[in-house]
């Protein structure tokens, strides 16, 4: 997608020297304010840039600990070293599954390749995990569009269709393109009428940050708004469909998703909202059904809460606290929304229901479930 009309992916290789590569991030703890661009040179300088959010979102997060194992295999290409890496990398974020299936991916295209043959393989295999991706998300753009198509000829011809969406799951949160952003980008295209309502997401605000980033970037019509008047919006026939993320999918079509999108689901399910849930099959875990209780919910620092960074009049970037010293705070990062109150997973195969019989009819391939 676009910044100041040039094209741009959140992660991407560089060969600075011979036999010495280089992997290059957008470092969004910096967006919007700065634009920063992150040389990633070691195992440990990728493993830092996923816990600290230097790149979030399920399938970047699945990019980068892919390019990690590459990182680490350049230093170092024993099966010793390769175990290290799979270990450190994993325990950067718990919750979204991508992780894991990257990491798996890379690991499995290593196993009793030559070491000489090592780094290039997972090069090989990292860039190919990006480039499906960049596939996969273009994908489910197409699929999004036909309801976004649908929601535009229930209008006024010439209305914008108003979509509202929780955190970032836009480009910035893959390769390129994006999961929920998907189909806007695709409707702009084709020159459907689109407004977006982008809600803060608290407590890192990737929404009004990154997401509004996005779209003011890429000329989408959108309009930052508090967490809390998502149901407003709703009440007063203002929202014609919510698409969001997700960094974990059961099979039952259980979603977990950014803190907050729980609410979302349940005012969309009040007042009779499409709430759709845009997703690649990598974030599908086929082992859980119960996601309420299977899905380990990350819980970071406290200080994501009480301390907020902006740029001042001056242009100063500053970060202050915003809550009494000595008040102790919890950051839950992610919630689960039941099956129940999604109208449909859209993923790049088709949307499908909420559900194991609406996955496995896409994904017959899959997993099986394990018996009882």
């Amino acid at each position: 997608m676009l910044i100041d009309g040039r094209h741009q992916r959140t992660i991407w290789l560089e060969n600075d020297e011979p036999g010495r590569c280089v992997v290059r991030i957008l470092d969004q703890t910096r967006l919007p304010h700065e634009i920063v661009v992150v040389d990633l040179t070691d195992l440990e300088a990728a493993a830092v840039a996923i816990t600290t959010m230097q790149v979030r979102g399920a399938p970047l997060i699945g990019a980068t600990a892919a390019y990690g194992m590459a990182l680490a295999v350049q230093a170092d290409a024993s099966d010793e070293a390769v175990d290290v890496a799979y270990e450190r990398l994993m325990r950067t974020r718990p919750t979204a599954v991508n992780l894991r299936w990257a990491l798996d991916r890379v690991r499995a295209v290593l196993r009793n390749q030559p070491r000489e043959q090592r780094l290039a393989r997972a090069l090989e295999e990292a860039a190919a995990i990006a480039e499906e991706d960049v596939r996969i998300c273009k994908a489910i753009g197409d699929h999004g569009l036909e309801l976004i198509r649908d929601a535009a000829r229930a209008k006024p011809a010439g209305e914008a269709v108003n979509v509202l969406t929780h955190c970032n799951a836009g480009w910035l949160a893959t390769i390129d393109w994006g999961t929920a952003t998907a189909p806007i980008y695709r409707a702009q295209e084709e020159g459907i009428p689109v407004h977006v309502w982008v809600d803060e997401t608290r407590p890192r605000n990737q929404g009004a940050s990154l997401t509004a980033f996005e779209l003011l970037h890429q000329k989408v019509p959108h309009t930052v708004v508090a967490d809390n008047v998502g149901g407003h919006l709703m009440q007063h026939g203002m929202v014609d469909l919510c698409i969001v993320g997700t960094d974990r999918t059961t099979r039952g079509g259980d979603v977990c998703n950014k803190i907050g999108t729980y609410l979302k689901a349940l005012a969309a399910k009040d007042n009779g909202v499409p709430f759709y849930v845009a997703l690649p099959s990598t974030t599908i875990d086929w082992t859980i059904t119960d996601g309420v209780r299977d899905v380990p919910i990350e819980r970071r620092s406290p200080d994501e809460l009480t301390r907020m960074t902006g740029r001042t009049d001056d242009g100063r970037i500053e970060t202050v606290s915003i809550t009494p010293a000595g008040s102790p705070a919890a950051n839950y990062a992610f919630d689960v929304t039941p099956a129940h109150l999604v109208s449909g997973l859209i993923t790049e195969r088709g949307t499908a229901s909420a559900s194991e019989e609406g996955l496995r009819s896409l994904f017959p391939e899959a997993g099986r479930t394990p018996a009882a």
